[in-house]
């Protein structure tokens, strides 16, 4: 089974949260994950997917302007209809709007006809209500380490939610 984590990234992080999340989903037997730039997306391998997760950096407490171009033109090119979606944030500094940004990526998820989740509670801790959110200034790995294993986590239960609702 095929998931794809699209991402727009500009100093990096937001790619190498994309990774992390790709890592944990590859963990789960029966499941491979890609993350492509919005700029290089494989459409082909993004339609066979069961899940699309959509992620972005964190601008002005809302998406970048070019993602969001990128949600409402290009997004519905890779068939959401009928799948399970999900979304993730960096930013700079907390408090920044990131839980506004993944409403407004699974907002359009929804509009798109897409079945949004994240475990939130439900698999005890981490907790991941919305999406996750990785804190860092520009192209600092050291402040993005603590986050690593939690995206990590969040794409191995996305990986294993599709695997539960599509069968293998």
């Amino acid at each position: 089974m095929k998931m794809t984590v699209v991402y727009h990234s500009v100093s990096g992080n937001t790619k190498k949260m994309a990774e992390c999340i790709v890592a944990g989903a590859n963990s789960v037997q029966g499941m491979e994950a890609k993350a492509f730039h919005t700029d290089a997306i494989d459409e082909d391998f993004a339609k066979e997917s069961k899940c699309i997760i959509l992620g972005c950096p964190t601008y002005a407490a809302d998406t970048p302007a070019s993602f969001h171009a990128w949600m409402e033109q290009g997004f519905r090119a890779l068939a959401p209809a009928g799948k399970i979606g999900g979304a993730f944030s960096t930013a700079q500094f907390t408090h920044g709007g990131d839980e506004l940004v993944i409403q407004t990526i699974m907002a359009h998820m929804l509009v798109s006809g897409m079945m949004v989740y994240s475990s939130g509670g439900s698999k005890g801790a981490p907790v991941i209500h919305l999406g996750p959110v990785a804190i860092a200034t520009a192209n600092n790995d050291e402040m993005l380490e603590p986050y690593k294993e939690t995206f990590k986590i969040y794409g191995q239960r996305m990986a294993e939610q599709t695997i539960a609702t599509f069968g293998e």
